[in-house]
């Protein structure tokens, strides 16, 4: 659902850092020098330049061949097992899972995400809640859970609150200085961080209300709804003005995971009086609203889209859908300005959306995670699947990009995603 494993947010980042956490021993160091070693080799590799041309050209809307990137997300617990990692300090650890999927992607994956000569370090920082949180039940080791929504009432609509976010000045400097000490000559470490995944309200709203209730209330509490979307709306603007006049964001027209698939790559951004201050403008911005996909068009039109509008106004590029098919709502969606990236579902009818998108957007296509989650590898149905979507989309002239995402598990063999992608590669190179 998240980017949670392209951009790895370390749990230190939303709580209070003690100094143990910060430790790293001196085998530890030895570790993390010599897999950042190995990132470096990496990095410079002539086709790394080659990979960053193309995505460049690619999100510019010029011809390239399909794209292709895959994240295991939750198979990457699978691949980094627990007994592969062997620092043992959490600050450490987290860094060298970090490390070790990097030398994944460069020496076995192989697809078309740049390994690039940089150590990201976020800010430490503790964000606040909407002035109510739900209570989650269920959903350990990963599993699946139902939560309480706190706002039962809508008479408690003045208990909400615009969350906070706190950002601990000394322990990011000290996180920041430990990382140049340790592998400062070996990658360039950068203060980086996504404060955000999307911004698209809907998951915060079910969160609050219940997703049953958010559709009943389509109907039987719209007036209320409205008012919820329009705080959310003013509380995400609110967060996004904060940020940017503080200093706090960064700009993403690079190597970062942008949308629900895909890099940021690009030369239309920064925009031309930019002077090193990232405003929103600057940047690519994100949108989504998979918990409404049973929701019509025209409640999602009313209900959600006029609320996600102004926030994507502020960007200067963007993207729009997750795993929610967009083609039954595609005529709403089209009206966002600066659209780019669309994500197009397993579940998105292929033919009409690209059709309706034709060459003016990124065609960003998810293949179903099932295919590397069954309980046989199935190489057959997989390559019919990535061939026909890549013929289809080549007759409409789409700048395709191949993303296998939403893993929950690759049944531990490491050797399925390798060859997804090697299988993808051999059909975008053969059209």
């Amino acid at each position: 659902m998240t980017d949670t494993l392209v951009q790895t947010v370390s749990e230190m980042t939303r709580k209070e850092t003690r100094a143990e956490d910060l430790y790293v021993s001196v085998t530890e160091r030895q570790v993390l020098r010599r897999l950042a070693g190995r990132v470096a080799e990496l990095a410079a590799r002539p086709i790394e330049d080659q990979k960053r041309h193309l995505w460049t050209s690619h999100n510019m809307l010029q011809p390239t061949r399909p794209m292709i990137f895959c994240d295991p997300e939750n198979g990457w617990n699978e691949i980094v097992t627990p007994g592969l990692l062997t620092c043992e300090g959490q600050l450490a650890r987290e860094w060298e899972m970090l490390l070790r999927k990097e030398v994944f992607w460069g020496e076995q994956m192989r697809d078309d995400r740049v390994v690039q000569p940089f150590f990201d370090v976020r800010h430490i920082y503790v964000e606040g809640d909407w002035g109510m949180h739900e209570t989650r039940i269920g959903g350990e080791h990963g599993g699946a859970y139902t939560w309480q929504a706190p706002l039962s009432d809508y008479a408690d609509l003045p208990r909400l609150r615009f969350p906070t976010i706190t950002v601990d000045e000394e322990a990011t400097q000290r996180v920041i200085s430990i990382a140049q000490d340790i592998l400062g000559d070996l990658l360039t470490v950068r203060l980086k961080t996504s404060w955000w995944w999307s911004l698209g309200m809907t998951w915060t709203l079910v969160n609050l209300r219940g997703l049953s209730q958010m559709m009943y209330d389509m109907i039987d509490n719209p007036d209320e709804l409205h008012q919820v979307m329009a705080f959310l709306r003013d509380g995400h603007l609110a967060k996004i003005d904060w940020l940017e006049q503080n200093g706090l964001l960064s700009l993403n027209n690079d190597g970062t995971y942008v949308g629900s698939g895909g890099f940021g790559w690009t030369k239309e951004l920064p925009q031309p009086d930019y002077t090193g201050h990232v405003r929103t403008r600057d940047m690519w911005g994100f949108s989504e609203s998979q918990e409404t996909v049973g929701v019509s068009a025209n409640m999602f039109a009313e209900f959600v889209f006029p609320y996600q509008l102004p926030i994507l106004e502020r960007f200067g590029l963007n993207c729009y859908g997750c795993c929610e098919p967009l083609d039954k709502r595609w005529h709403v969606v089209e009206k966002i300005p600066r659209l780019r990236r669309v994500s197009v579902s397993a579940w998105a009818n292929i033919n009409d959306m690209s059709a309706k998108m034709g060459d003016r957007y990124v065609f960003s296509w998810k293949p179903n995670p099932a295919h590397l989650a069954m309980d046989a590898f199935d190489e057959d149905m997989i390559r019919a699947d990535l061939r026909e979507t890549m013929r289809v989309c080549r007759t409409h002239n789409c700048h395709l990009e191949v993303i296998m995402k939403d893993c929950h598990t690759i049944r531990n063999d490491p050797r399925r995603v390798v060859r997804w992608v090697q299988m993808a590669h051999e059909e975008a190179e053969a059209l």
